[in-house]
Order: C-alpha cells, then structure tokens, then sequence
C-alpha cells in the first residue's frame, strides 16, 4: 500500500511515537513524485533561499542521470540537481559512497522547503552524521539503515512518512529562538489555527547507471483544525509517546497541553 500526497492521507502511515523505525514501504513508479507540482513555488522557493542548494562535483554524474530519467534538460554549463529540483515539489538529496563498504555521505542537496536544517552544515556528512542530533538514531536506527543503503538495488523505490509540529504555515521551516518563544502564543482555543501539522513523504531509489542513492523530501502543511478527527487522536496520542530528549528536540513540552486539549474536543471521549 503507497502513500498519498498530503498531510490527511500521510498521517495514517507516519510513525506514532515510541522507538524509532524506518517504516518503509515499497512504491510504484507512478507513486514515486507528486504529479503536477507547483513549478512556480519551486522558483519562489530556492529563489528566496539560495543556500538551499548545496552540491559537490561529485554530484555532476548523478544528477545528469536523473535529469535524463525525468526528462529534464541540462546544459552542459548547468548544475543538474537544482534544475531537477526545480521541476519536482520534492527537495532531492544524492547520497554516495567514496568506495565500496564505505558510510554513505551527501555529495548534494536542492532543498527549497527545510525543516530547520541547513545543507551547508550537511555536506560532506555520513548518515551517521546527518542524524546525530536525532536522539535514539545511533541505537535504534544507524546498522539497519546502513545495511539497507548498501543492498537498495536499482528499480526499487521505497517511502516512509515522518511529522513535525510548527508555528508557521510556510513551507520552509527554520526554527528561530527556543521553543518557548515559538511557540508561546498557543493555547488550547485557538491551537487548531496557531499550531501546523508538517509532513515530510520521503522516497529513497538507487540510480542504476551512477549507483547514487536519490532521497526526496516531500512536504505538506496543513493546520491542526484541518486534520481528519482520527488523525488529530493519533497525533495527541504520538506528542505524548515522543521518546525522552526527542520530545525536547521537537519543542513538544511547549505545545503538547494545547494541542492534547483540542484533540479532545475535536473528538470527545464517551
């Protein structure tokens, strides 16, 4: 079973909170991008933003592979990746090992919609790395994705769906002050127009002629009031199974009370 393309249809097969897990899901070809994606927000986008694009010159080769698998036109004086970027909702990622055996590291990144990251500060970083500031990752999470990165084989994609609370409705989020300050305003009453559920559909495909790991970031924000009554249960119930100390990284202690009181009354319990 796929996975849709908003935050309604993605909630359902996010993980709920508790361990961490990769929750892979293997997609279709036609489930792999968002069709018809807004085109002219991607150029607002990395427009707005240029650090957004980060990349080596080892991302050349992929990158014109995969401007070709999506029919995308690249002039010989180009960077490949951000054009490509610029045609797809999805921010794209290429990941690549130095030699077999090696830990995968991010040779490139066209990233118009973060969430609270900076690709400068990731370049060049293992996966390892990249989740360090994850807490549980290098326990729960570091051997199996490692293991699954080198056995991806060509042809396969694969999905899985993660969720974060925010105070904005943009879709690029780079989080400014403590979680406090962001998230201070809130309040049970209006915490269905005040708090944004944000959605990241993520997507991981070897490319078969480079052997690079393509990994996409889609993401969806809608606010709170607009979640289905079912998923506004299952997020109160995932804020309050964060493990310790990711509860911190997300900020939940700030909004947890407010966004568990409005859940209640948008379904209320016999």
């Amino acid at each position: 079973m796929g996975f849709g393309f908003g935050v309604n249809e993605l909630l359902p097969k996010a993980r709920g909170g508790g361990q961490l897990k990769m929750g892979l899901v293997r997609l279709r070809e036609e489930e792999w991008l968002q069709p018809n994606p807004d085109l002219a927000g991607r150029r607002k986008g990395f427009a707005e933003w240029p650090e957004g694009v980060q990349i080596t010159p080892q991302s050349d080769a992929p990158g014109r592979e995969l401007a070709a698998m999506l029919g995308v036109p690249i002039a010989f004086d180009q960077a490949a990746l951000p054009q490509v970027a610029h045609h797809t909702h999805e921010d794209l990622c290429l990941l690549t090992q130095s030699t077999s055996g090696e830990p995968y590291r991010l040779i490139g990144a066209a990233v118009a919609w973060p969430t609270d990251w900076h690709p400068k500060d990731k370049l060049g970083l293992t996966l390892r790395a990249l989740h360090a500031p994850i807490t549980g990752y290098e326990e729960q999470l570091a051997t199996g994705v490692d293991r699954f990165m080198s056995t991806l084989r060509p042809g396969l994609i694969f999905g899985r769906c993660n969720w974060f609370i925010a105070p904005t409705p943009e879709r690029r989020w780079l989080a400014e002050g403590d979680a406090q300050d962001q998230f201070g305003h809130v309040t049970p009453e209006n915490a269905g127009e005040t708090l944004f559920v944000r959605t990241e559909r993520q997507t991981l495909r070897r490319l078969p002629e480079t052997g690079a790991i393509l990994f996409t970031i889609g993401v969806y924000v809608e606010p709170l009031a607009n979640l289905t009554a079912e998923n506004a249960r299952k997020l109160s119930q995932a804020v309050q199974t964060l493990i310790d100390g990711e509860g911190d990284r997300r900020g939940a202690l700030s909004y947890a009370a407010a966004l568990n009181e409005f859940a209640h009354q948008k379904v209320p319990t016999c």
